[in-house]
């Protein structure tokens, strides 16, 4: 076969061109620390790497999205445990308001102290966050939780957080299940007296004290008419719509009791003289708005008002504080319910925190093992490619000395 001294200088060339692409390609991997220069190196690793990036980064998304979450149920606790210390202090003073020797200025002093209370209630439900949004008004965090008044200005959406790739987690409560509800799942009641009542009647306590009478579950509500000093008529409602309980019932109160039997197995405490006309309502809370701004100001305007030496508006004011003090015992329960979750929500985070990290490390790992260059087969193969290159160069010059004036020579 005849080679042309064009075909030789041509293969000579290639072949040092092919020596010099591959030593620069490991130059390129060594200065990098990379395998794979370009996706034609690997083209499923590079697929497989893509991949793994893609879910490194969204997992580093979760993990910030975390430390949102926790900032803002951090301030929530914060929140919570001040709203907590607050709530013990108010019924201290409730009791102490309900003791009989006080005066008038005595309770208006008290009354003072309630009004602060209120202002450092309102401070509490207002509360805001690192970025400026108030923590409790649901979905506009832009917008105040409360009031002046009390009233709710936020919405009842919470907002929740990716803070895994299954799992959402609420940033926050809002102000309508912290201010305003009663715990869940209470068979608490609440009893209200009739601003009209002319006699010197108080309602303490009331309980389902027979859970084999029908009410069990604390749905029904009770309204007392006193038709006489001695006798009293019962209308029973059920608060949910599911039965209609018999009513009325018509009881006799024997001289000296304490108790009221309001039918289904409830009762509630009874002190001092009811006169005809007398109206009461024995109400379930967790059926109730139990709003604690409207609790505090029943209190205040009560304390305001001046009782000493009268009977009847010292019935009032008791039927009135033991009212609050049945409605600020719910809140304080539920808001203990509250930082319970609270707490439970910054735990999950914790533990979806060490898993983010070791997931994160498998990722690292698993990136490693496909991008990252072995030095030293890479040290090896330089060596071998620099003597390939060099024995290529030393081919060509040998092949380029032959000639026919060498050979006749």
């Amino acid at each position: 076969m005849r080679i042309s001294s064009s075909l030789v200088f041509q293969t000579g060339l290639k072949t040092i061109n092919t020596q010099q692409a591959d030593l620069l390609h490991l130059y390129q991997q060594i200065g990098t620390g990379q395998k794979m220069v370009s996706p034609a190196d690997d083209p499923l690793g590079a697929s497989q790497a893509i991949n793994i990036s893609q879910s490194q980064a969204q997992n580093a998304r979760y993990a910030d999205n975390r430390a949102v979450a926790s900032q803002g149920l951090g301030a929530e606790e914060d929140a919570l445990n001040s709203l907590t210390l607050l709530l013990q202090d108010v019924r201290t003073r409730l009791v102490e308001a309900s003791n009989g020797t006080l005066s008038d200025s005595d309770r208006a002093t008290l009354s003072n102290v309630l009004k602060n209370a209120r202002d450092s209630l309102m401070g509490i439900a207002n509360t805001t966050d690192g970025s400026g949004q108030y923590l409790f008004s649901g979905s506009r965090g832009d917008t105040p939780a409360y009031d002046a008044s009390g009233n709710y200005s936020g919405d009842t959406l919470q907002r929740l957080i990716q803070a895994d790739q299954t799992r959402r987690i609420a940033g926050g409560d809002v102000g309508s299940d912290v201010f305003q509800r009663a715990q869940p799942g209470t068979r608490a009641y609440a009893s209200y007296a009739d601003a009209g009542n002319t006699g010197t009647a108080v309602l303490g306590q009331p309980a389902v004290t027979d859970n084999t009478q029908g009410n069990a579950s604390a749905n029904y509500s009770f309204s007392v008419n006193f038709t006489s000093p001695t006798t009293y008529e019962v209308v029973v409602t059920d608060v949910t719509g599911a039965t209609t309980p018999v009513s009325p019932l018509n009881f006799t109160l024997a001289s000296g009791a304490t108790t009221l039997d309001l039918g289904y197995g409830t009762t509630v405490q009874i002190s001092g003289s009811p006169a005809a006309g007398d109206q009461f309502d024995v109400k379930p809370l967790q059926h109730e708005d139990v709003n604690l701004f409207k609790s505090f100001d029943d209190a205040i305007a009560a304390l305001n008002t001046p009782s000493s030496g009268d009977g009847q508006a010292t019935a009032a004011l008791r039927n009135v504080l033991n009212t609050t003090m049945q409605r600020v015992a719910t809140s304080y329960d539920n808001v203990l319910t509250v930082r319970a979750s609270v707490g439970a929500r910054m735990n999950e985070l914790t533990a979806l925190d060490s898993s983010g990290s070791q997931r994160n490390l498998g990722y690292a790992r698993a990136l490693s093992n496909i991008e990252d260059l072995d030095y030293y087969e890479a040290s090896t193969q330089l060596s071998l490619r620099k003597m390939a290159l060099e024995g290529a160069g030393l081919a060509f010059q040998t092949i380029q000395g032959l000639s026919l004036f060498n050979r006749n020579q």
